[in-house]
């Protein structure tokens, strides 16, 4: 095969399950391959991608939508009671909101390093979410509120495991040409989490009273409960890395190494970078700062999912309808991530979707700040989840291809980039006040997608300067993006950056 491209081909990613890469200038392809012929390594591949798909990819997006659950359902518990229970202010409420992330954001770091070293990591995943699954049905027990703030500041520390170990764990078994749209199931399991968790909330709430427990000590012990159950299962399921998985034959795990080392150089289940090296090497890639700011603007936005049953409920239905409302927005919010993620992995780009998601929830925005027509406002709210958020999918795409090697680098970087990115989910609690309009959230909100806008150009200035600089041949301006975090294979290997 050969594996030049024109520039016209470069910017549109070859049909998923094709992999060009039957030889390189630096890393040979491993001698059980060379004998198969091109269609029996086309249907390898392709027989590679439907086993990860259905094995991997079901398993992380049931793990995902237990993790968004556990996570949301203190939103929930407000429209039942929970403040007045535990006589709570609004603002001690959004502390509670808050506290969760404390833990959750600085656990995200030492745990994305230490899952580069663990030959197992889908147990070790698996083992977090049953722990966060206890720690959630262990809420119902609290009767303080200084009780649910230690509570919620250890099921953030537990939840830490999960997010960014999975999208790392994703880019070790899929390539460029097909990270976009796993990326977007894992953002629909979500959403799913989402929409039906407040159905699911509002059948649990229903038992409000049954052995004299209240409706919202139901909700924390049944969904606790199943985390628990489902994480114990899907640790009997989920695989290792490429390198050494099991439900792999020996040729399949030779060319499903291949096809990720191909991409970006580097051995991918043996490298030797030391974790803190490749933690180091992140530190200094200026991309890298950039992307963290820019996924703080994106969480900013997207710390509406946080307060949502809230700003449904401002529209004036019973507790119960504003929970069943919260459904619709978010199951249109997975399918156009599916199109979005889609668009984006056939057509190779991301900026122009990341604009044009601002672009839209900008108008979104300024609607229930004007209005205070239901249909209106809900319609805002059936727009926001997905022009919101979105973004964040393909920041996370952008991350794993463009800060891709050394791997520790790559794990390193996608954790740095949600933990301190996540800190907008702390003060953005306190935004969420003076119903119906919400003017301080909705501004915020409205500034952070400017910003972000102007950000994200300027990351694509940089990043096409850098592909000036490869393409020029130049050794001193090759040089100078060797100190930008390229590394001297990825060169070798005619590596661009894409997308931008």
């Amino acid at each position: 095969m050969d594996t030049k491209k024109s520039p016209a081909e470069d910017n549109v990613s070859c049909k998923e399950g094709q992999v060009d890469t039957r030889s390189t200038p630096y890393r040979p392809m491993p001698e059980t391959l060379h004998s198969l012929s091109e269609a029996e390594f086309e249907n390898l591949n392709r027989r590679i991608v439907r086993k990860v798909d259905l094995l991997v990819l079901p398993t992380i997006g049931v793990l995902y939508i237990l993790n968004y659950v556990d996570r949301q359902n203190l939103a929930a518990a407000k429209l039942q009671g929970i403040m007045e229970d535990l006589h709570m202010s609004t603002q001690q409420f959004a502390t509670a909101i808050s506290i969760l992330f404390v833990g959750y954001l600085p656990f995200q770091i030492p745990s994305n390093l230490i899952i580069t070293k663990i030959a197992r990591p889908g147990m070790y995943i698996c083992c977090a979410v049953a722990v966060w699954g206890a720690i959630s049905a262990a809420t119902a027990a609290v009767k303080t509120y200084g009780q649910l703030l230690a509570v919620r500041a250890i099921l953030g520390t537990a939840e830490a495991v999960f997010f960014p170990g999975a999208i790392y764990y994703l880019s070790s078994w899929y390539t460029k040409k097909e990270l976009g749209k796993r990326i977007a199931a894992l953002y629909i399991a979500q959403q799913v989490g989402n929409a039906f968790g407040g159905l699911f909330a509002a059948a649990i709430l229903q038992l409000d009273g049954v052995h004299n427990i209240a409706g919202w000590r139901w909700l924390f012990i049944i969904e606790g409960s199943a985390t628990v159950g489902l994480g114990v299962i899907c640790a009997c399921i989920m695989p290792e890395f490429p390198h050494n998985s099991r439900i792999l034959s020996p040729l399949e795990r030779d060319l499903a190494v291949w096809r990720i080392e191909s991409e970006a150089g580097a051995a991918e289940g043996n490298e030797n970078e030391s974790v803190w090296r490749g933690f180091a090497k992140a530190l200094s890639d200026p991309k890298l700062v950039l992307l963290i700011f820019c996924n703080m603007l994106s969480q900013t936005q997207g710390s509406i999912a946080n307060y949502f049953p809230t700003l449904v409920n401002s529209l004036n239905f019973s507790r119960t309808i504003s929970l069943l409302l919260t459904a619709p927005p978010y199951i249109l919010a997975g399918a156009v991530y599916y199109v979005i993620m889609f668009y984006s992995d056939r057509k190779n780009t991301v900026y122009p979707l990341i604009i044009t998601c601002i672009s839209i929830s900008i108008v979104m925005y300024i609607i229930p700040m004007t209005t205070v027509n239901v249909g209106a406002r809900y319609f805002s709210m059936m727009i926001l989840p997905f022009a919101s958020v979105g973004p964040q999918l393909l920041l996370y795409k952008t991350i794993n291809l463009h800060l891709a090697r050394p791997v520790s680098k790559r794990a390193a970087a996608s954790a740095l980039v949600n933990a301190i990115g996540g800190t907008a989910n702390i003060w953005t609690s306190y935004l969420y006040y003076s119903a119906p309009h919400f003017y301080a959230a909705f501004g915020a909100l409205m500034g952070a997608a400017l910003l972000l806008a102007t950000t994200i150009t300027f990351y694509r200035w940089l990043v096409l300067r850098e592909n000036k600089r490869l393409d020029s041949g130049d050794p001193n301006e090759i040089a100078k993006v060797l100190k930008g975090g390229v590394t001297e294979e990825m060169v070798l290997l005619n590596w661009r950056y894409e997308m931008y």
